[in-house]
């Protein structure tokens, strides 16, 4: 039945467009033509099928991106790979502002990511993870307080914009202003505490070193501190009678560094008169590492006179001390506890559970050398390293030997090229020997130079300051 009637069709269909064709001028045929027309709306906004849809969803994200608090501390660390989700201003009950971020990265790199920031940024660290699988961060620098919360989440439905596996941050922070408006109560560092920072430079500086005081600090007296009586020694050019004992390659050095007026005498006190003590240098004499502590913050100041961001802070003898065997009432207190709390030494406050004693009066070693000096060169996160690294810049044969905290500070002096402690202090050498103790001339070699290649001080250039004051 079908084919005969499809030439039926196809004739009813040659005449009505045959009668359009001739009467295109009739009304009634102007009428049938317009009823077949386009939609002119259309014309003017063509719609390509699944546009719309996409378009729609756009507009959505862009009206609900979420933007960070403008009063946001600038100096809290944020993971690169991390997307801001939501914020909660502060309530009636919390004055914390919190903050949520999704990242796709696993939660060991994200926890692993905050613990060397906080700790190369000088916070002090009250509270961290057992290990690298997340958990808590809650730290305090200078009167900002943070929390961080890394937690691993489980996706039901991944999608390709989303993992299987996402991690969740919570950034918690107690801005400066409501930090400082908050009582003074106790010594505990997730405590919100007053701080003057008048004389302090503030946090967010890349230039910032100096140690977070805590608030029993901050609040002493300047004219009864121990550590203003420390800070304020006059330093005189020192002369010593036995610097013709000095290596050659170091002699220079230490002249310098003695005209500086940073580096002390053998401490023993000259057997024939008691009340005299010696004027000797002892160069070939191992440093405690109690005396370098000394050395090291002296030199450093010395070299940074006119730069206070530079400068390392002295704490008072009412500080909370960092080391069993090292008490406030210890004449190098206000030096080791200032550079526990600049994160420069190893510590409990920098997250180093294990190193509860300084032991003072134990041999400065050649590996304790470089890890203590390295931060003051780079003024940032020491680069990541291993054995192999080490093996493929210094070439050494007994990289082995060297501990797993020293090997970041022995790279990051490989690329500091001609300016490398190693080279200057200890010349060409396949061996570092790591645990060999370190004498109070290559001690003070290594303090001659501060910064990295182009960009650094010698005690040369530190007296050429001084002189024209004087």
């Amino acid at each position: 039945m079908l084919p005969c009637k499809s030439p039926a069709i196809f004739l009813s269909l040659a005449v009505l467009l045959t009668s359009l064709t001739a009467c295109a001028n009739n009304p009634t045929a102007k009428n049938l033509e317009q009823s077949l027309a386009a939609d002119p709306q259309l014309q003017n906004n063509p719609v390509v099928f699944g546009e719309a849809k996409d378009s729609q969803q756009q507009a959505q994200q862009n009206a609900s991106k979420v933007k960070l608090p403008t009063d946001f501390p600038q100096d809290i660390p944020l993971y690169p790979n991390a997307k801001l989700e939501a914020v909660t201003p502060p309530s009636a009950t919390e004055n914390r502002t919190s903050t949520r971020w999704l990242s796709s990265d696993p939660s060991n790199f994200i926890a692993n990511f905050y613990r060397e920031q906080l700790q190369a940024n000088n916070w002090q660290i009250s509270q961290q993870p057992a290990d690298d699988l997340g958990g808590v961060f809650e730290a305090q620098r200078n009167n900002v307080q943070v929390k961080v919360s890394i937690q691993a989440q489980s996706v039901t439905n991944p999608t390709p914009n989303q993992p299987q596996t996402a991690t969740e941050l919570l950034i918690e922070y107690l801005p400066a202003a409501t930090a400082t408006a908050q009582p003074t109560a106790t010594n505990n560092p997730s405590d919100t505490s007053t701080t003057t920072s008048n004389d302090i430079p503030q946090p967010g500086n890349p230039e910032f070193i100096g140690p977070v005081l805590s608030a029993n600090v901050a609040t002493q007296p300047a004219n009864t501190s121990n550590s203003q009586q420390v800070a304020t020694v006059t330093r005189e050019a020192q002369e010593f009678s036995d610097l013709n004992k000095v290596p050659q390659e170091l002699r220079q050095h230490i002249q310098d560094l003695a005209k500086l007026g940073v580096l002390s005498p053998e401490s023993s006190v000259n057997k024939s008169n008691s009340n005299t003590t010696s004027n000797l240098f002892a160069p070939s004499k191992t440093i405690t590492r109690r005396e370098y502590a000394r050395w090291l913050v002296a030199a450093n100041n010395a070299m940074y006179a006119n730069n206070p961001a530079k400068q390392i802070r002295l704490v008072s003898e009412s500080a909370q001390p960092a080391f069993s065997d090292v008490s406030a009432k210890d004449s190098d207190f206000p030096v080791i506890q200032g550079l526990a709390e600049a994160g420069l030494i190893p510590s409990s406050l920098s997250g180093d559970t294990t190193a509860v004693l300084f032991r003072p009066d134990a041999p400065l070693t050649r590996e304790q050398l470089l890890l203590w000096k390295l931060p003051l060169d780079t003024r940032q996160a020491l680069p990541s390293a291993n054995l192999e690294v080490v093996r493929q810049t210094w070439g050494f044969q007994d990289a082995g030997k060297i501990d797993p905290k020293a090997l970041r500070a022995v790279v990051a002096d490989y690329q500091n090229g001609e300016q490398s402690n190693i080279r200057r202090v200890f010349g060409y050498t396949t061996l570092f020997q790591p645990k060999k103790p370190v004498t109070r001339a290559e001690a003070a070699a290594a303090l001659w130079y501060f910064g990295i290649q182009g960009e650094g001080i010698s005690a040369v250039d530190a007296l050429k300051l001084k002189r024209p004051q004087n």
